[in-house]
């Protein structure tokens, strides 16, 4: 049985509405899937009250020390897939959830403070040496924005594609008590949660994915050349920010056995007799 944790701080990146199309997504590639809810919001918990089909089925849990026994149950029931959604918030049981996932997805909106509030979540995921991607999630359908902020991860090798645009599909599902793949399965949403669902099972049967040129605007807005990066300023605050937040784990967050672990030696400080 796998494990996907979806986690950040930050709250209203669509953490749950995601949870849910990747459990449906899967589950129409011929998984068993179950959702483990420990948001106290309970937003899967009223969408499987909406929904006619038994699965995923959906487990909500408020105590971390829970979760393992509940994962346990799971497997002995024949899962093979489980989808842990966490609150907004950074707590223990987000650091449980994280501590048991095969694979970490941290959603957030193409902001500066979404990516910014990820720092908690990137030291926990560090702590347990988890693999990770960044999902690009509720991305405007039209401009660059999404296109700039998803080549700066891509080039950091921490990027799941596609990113996911705002679309009313999600939020129509999630109303009906459907996954966006069953109200809508020629639409745009949906072709966009079955390839991240495909971007996922590979990285969980195979280990990190083949590269992928990031996400062109053909599929997320309109096609076309964009700019200079250094022509548009919040561009270039985005990606300040970016770096910012990924500085401390840059050499940890670069995939591969080549990468260099080892620490400069700080220079030494020159003490009050110098001159």
């Amino acid at each position: 049985m796998r494990i996907v944790t979806l986690a950040t701080q930050k709250g209203g990146t669509g953490k749950s509405t995601l949870a849910v199309g990747l459990a449906v997504a899967a589950m129409q590639d011929g998984e068993r899937v179950a959702i483990v809810e420990t948001d106290r919001q309970g937003t899967i918990s009223k969408w499987a009250a909406r929904r006619d089909h038994p699965e995923p089925a959906v487990e909500h849990i408020a105590d971390r020390f829970v979760i393992e026994r509940t994962l346990s149950v799971l497997s002995r029931r024949a899962f093979t897939l489980v989808v842990i959604d966490t609150p907004g918030s950074d707590s223990e049981i987000v650091t449980e959830a994280i501590r048991l996932a095969d694979l970490c997805l941290i959603p957030a909106r193409p902001s500066p403070t979404d990516i910014e509030a990820t720092h908690p979540t990137l030291k926990a995921i560090r702590r347990f040496d988890k693999a990770f991607a960044f999902v690009l999630n509720q991305a405007p359908v039209r401009g660059q924005r999404p296109t700039r902020i998803a080549e700066t991860l891509h080039e950091l090798g921490v990027l799941a594609l596609p990113y996911l645009a705002l679309r009313n599909d999600h939020m129509d599902a999630l109303a009906a008590g459907l996954g966006v793949s069953e109200l809508a399965a020629k639409g745009k949403a949906a072709a966009e949660i079955r390839a991240l669902w495909g971007w996922c099972r590979q990285r969980l049967t195979e280990g990190a994915p083949a590269a992928a040129a990031p996400q062109s605007r053909a599929s997320g807005g309109d096609a076309g050349a964009h700019p200079a990066l250094d022509d548009n300023p919040l561009h270039t605050m985005m990606v300040q920010s970016l770096r910012l937040a990924t500085l401390p784990f840059a050499p940890w967050l670069r995939p591969g056995p080549d990468r260099d672990d080892e620490r400069q030696a700080a220079p030494p400080r020159k003490t009050g007799t110098e001159r």
